[in-house]
C-alpha cells in the first residue's frame, strides 16, 4: 500500500467513525460499480447519503474539498444511479462531501460538507 492509499484510508476510517457518532448507519464502504467508487454509503433519518472523503496532511495543494473535480463528481453520480437502481426503495438520496486535514495518526480538521449539489 502507498502513503497516499494509507493516508486515504486513515481518512475514510475517521470520516466514518464521526458519521457513526453523529447517528447515521454505515451501510458500503469503498462501494464499487465497474471503474466508479462511492466512498461512504450511509444513511440517517430515512435518508441515503452518497459521501466523497477527500484527506490532505497539509495545505500546500489547497483545502481537501477542493481536490474534487467534476470528473470525480460525475463518477460518484454514476456510481450512486447504479446503486439506486439496485436498491429502488429509497426516495431521499443526498451527496456530502468529508474533507479532513491531518496525518494517519492525528485528525486537525473534519468539515462536513452536506448536500452538494453539482
Amino acid at each position: 500500500m502507498t502513503y497516499k492509499q494509507d493516508i486515504g484510508n486513515s481518512g475514510e476510517d475517521t470520516a466514518a467513525s464521526y458519521l457513526q457518532t453523529n447517528s447515521y448507519e454505515i451501510l458500503h464502504r469503498n462501494w464499487r460499480y465497474k471503474n466508479h467508487e462511492v466512498d461512504i454509503i450511509a444513511t440517517k433519518k430515512n435518508k441515503l447519503h452518497f459521501i466523497e472523503v477527500k484527506t490532505r496532511t497539509g495545505l500546500q495543494f489547497g483545502y481537501p474539498e477542493e481536490s474534487i473535480s467534476s470528473r470525480k463528481m460525475n463518477s460518484l453520480k454514476k456510481a450512486a444511479s447504479a446503486f439506486l437502481d439496485s436498491n429502488p426503495s429509497y426516495t431521499q438520496i443526498q451527496f456530502d462531501v468529508i474533507a479532513i486535514l491531518g496525518s494517519k495518526n492525528a485528525t486537525t480538521e473534519l468539515l462536513l460538507i452536506a448536500d452538494v449539489f453539482f
